[in-house]
């Protein structure tokens, strides 16, 4: 998993969850408490809602991207970058600010002018996004949809010529189509992703957001740290029959189930709350890699055929051989080749995943007895092998 460092905010598996904040500067915005117009009472809702309850990130819109309004031109955002621009000015707190937006022109003059990283919508649609980007080394969070400017997140309406190669494109559904979205146009080396919860479209259903939170853990094959932004979202709401104003317990419940599932940033208008509900689910999950001098181990969720196939194919090795569910799935790194070879014998020989991976990796995965049958065969081997034995033994 890529560690992101966004201006000095580190982001990934090592780091605890990242809460950004929401502030709005545009009159469209659905959620009264975050909008403002007005610079100096802007950044004081900054400063007391958002920053001194533990947001690490204020991420500020110009607009809305509700569908029922029309879109701003890059023109339009720019004329409203100027209250955002102040707004930070008058702000006392120290926090991460990312503006939100589409457009590079947009992102290029933000963040030459204080931003510190970019929550780009529309998934670089603009093909000029991840050039800035790159050219100002920031962070920035890559939200699943359409090469469309128009249309954010509406991924289901999208031609997927490129899935036509893939083994499984019979079974194409809406989280596979989240899951191809967020991988085209590119990513840049400080890209984090977003799987684009709420109402982007009238095509994307409640059944759909449902549906990919369920499977939030096959977005961590793209070895990317996660954003989701599912604060009061009606995804949750129809769960418990709750309108908007009375949906923040399933937000917070369903905010430390998406942490354990891999998310690293929280996007919520409710700092305080969500925070410690992100805490909770930090505590009881533990992605540490054990590094010693002769190897790393990272264990890789597995919790269906399909993020077992993901993680394979991110990795190089071809799914088609390995398309059962297994129990276990190891990624090894460091031996020399001669002890990798031999990992991946045994492996086979013990009816276990085992295969090369790129670089000097190692895959090794299957039922807890096939692993450590696997290993067992290896009893007489180097002191490596036998460290690695007792650490994977210990979690199967």
């Amino acid at each position: 998993m890529n560690t992101v460092d966004a201006a000095g905010l580190q982001i990934g598996d090592d780091h605890p969850p990242r809460i950004m904040g929401v502030l709005n500067v545009s009159e469209e915005s659905p959620y009264n408490p975050s909008v403002y117009d007005d610079p100096a009472d802007a950044a004081a809702y900054v400063d007391s809602e958002l920053i001194d309850e533990g947001a690490d990130i204020v991420d500020i819109g110009l607009e809305s991207a509700n569908k029922r309004f029309e879109v701003l031109s890059a023109e339009e955002e720019l004329e409203r970058l100027h209250v955002a621009l102040e707004t930070i000015d008058h702000v006392s707190g120290e926090a991460i600010f990312s503006i939100e937006t589409r457009y590079s022109e947009v992102a290029d003059e933000a963040l030459a002018q204080g931003f510190d990283m970019v929550n780009d919508i529309c998934g670089f649609a603009d093909p000029e996004m991840p050039i800035v980007c790159e050219e100002h080394d920031v962070a920035v969070a890559k939200m699943a949809s359409p090469p469309d400017l128009e249309r954010p997140g509406a991924v289901e309406e999208t031609d997927w010529a490129a899935r036509k190669s893939s083994e499984w494109a019979a079974e194409a559904d809406y989280v596979d189509q989240v899951y191809e979205a967020l991988k085209q146009n590119g990513m840049t080396e400080k890209t984090i992703i977003d799987p684009a919860f709420g109402g982007w479209s009238e095509a994307q259903t409640i059944a759909d957001d449902q549906a990919t939170f369920r499977r939030l853990t096959e977005f961590r094959a793209l070895e990317r740290p996660m954003l989701v932004s599912i604060n009061r979202k009606n995804f949750l709401g129809s769960i418990a029959d709750r309108e908007t104003d009375e949906r923040l317990p399933v937000s917070l419940a369903a905010t430390s189930m998406a942490v354990e599932r891999g998310a690293h940033i929280i996007r919520t208008h409710d700092v305080a709350e969500t925070r410690d509900a992100a805490l909770i689910g930090d505590a009881f999950t533990d992605r540490s890699p054990v590094t010693t001098d002769s190897f790393s181990l990272a264990r890789l969720e597995v919790d269906s055929p399909r993020t077992l196939r993901r993680q394979l194919e991110a990795r190089g090795v071809d799914a088609t051989e390995h398309a059962d569910i297994q129990t276990q799935l190891f990624e090894i790194e460091g031996f020399s080749s001669e002890t990798r070879q031999a990992l991946v014998t045994a492996g086979n020989d013990a009816g276990a995943i085992a295969t090369h991976g790129s670089g000097n990796i190692v895959l090794l995965g299957g039922t807890a007895t096939s692993i450590s049958g696997a290993l067992g065969r290896l009893e007489h081997y180097s002191d490596g092998i036998q460290r690695l034995r007792t650490e994977i033994e210990a979690l199967l």
